[in-house]
């Protein structure tokens, strides 16, 4: 049983306290908009993996050039990757970590310019990508994905109506063939509202912001899930 401590949107001072030792996670999932300075933080006191997905508010973090080489000095490529030290970056990927097969899908539905912001067709694309690499993955050894860590949430459940804050139709196909325990997202601020779980089929869709602690237990490399 892997004990995850998710992460996204707001910064609660409780996470930067003496509490934190109490949380005890094994894993941190980051679902976006969050200081990386933060994101660094928490992956340095905890000593366990953090993986993240960027949210609308996170810079670009794809790198567009090529390699140069033989670098030379002051090459970026000599550079600190991009996105916050010490963690990694899911988005579009596969991650086995805490014990977990992670997959992560990040950004929102674009609604004005700049970086993580994508149009429901560009989504779909990626997520038939990540769909993809899953299922190589799966022929590889076997192991399904367990958690899948997105900013925004599916479209009609937990996001809503305007342009900013809605949910990602492609989640619902990728959520059905990739069959995750958990689908962890930010992206919408509860401001006091209670904001229940949801299902679809068999995967749990939690809204995470600002932190919540979550259990998850890790497929067998035949797909069924361990007795934990």
């Amino acid at each position: 049983m892997t004990r995850v401590l998710a992460v996204a949107d707001e910064v609660d001072e409780v996470l930067f306290g003496a509490g934190l030792d109490d949380l005890g996670p094994d894993l941190v999932v980051s679902c976006g908009d969050l200081p990386y300075d933060d994101l660094e933080y928490l992956v340095t006191r905890l000593s366990v993996p953090l993986v993240y997905v960027p949210g609308k508010h996170d810079p670009e973090l794809r790198q567009r050039r090529e390699p140069a080489w033989p670098p030379t000095l002051g090459s970026p490529h000599l550079e600190d990757p991009p996105g916050p030290l010490g963690c990694v970056n899911v988005d579009g990927r596969l991650e086995d970590a805490g014990g977990l097969r992670l997959a992560g899908l990040g950004g929102s539905v674009r609604y004005r310019e700049g970086p993580n912001q994508y149009t429901q067709a560009e989504m779909r694309r990626r997520a038939r990508r990540l769909r993809r690499r899953a299922g190589v993955r799966r022929l590889r050894d076997g192991r399904g994905v367990d958690l899948l860590a997105t900013h925004a949430p599916p479209f009609g459940l937990g996001d809503e109506d305007d342009p900013a804050h809605v949910g990602i139709q492609a989640l619902h196909a990728l959520i059905r063939r990739l069959s995750p325990s958990l689908l962890l997202h930010g992206h919408v601020h509860p401001y006091g509202r209670e904001q229940p779980d949801r299902m679809i089929g068999s995967t749990r869709v939690v809204n995470v912001v600002p932190w919540r602690i979550l259990t998850a237990e890790p497929r067998t490399a035949r797909g069924r899930r361990t007795d934990g």
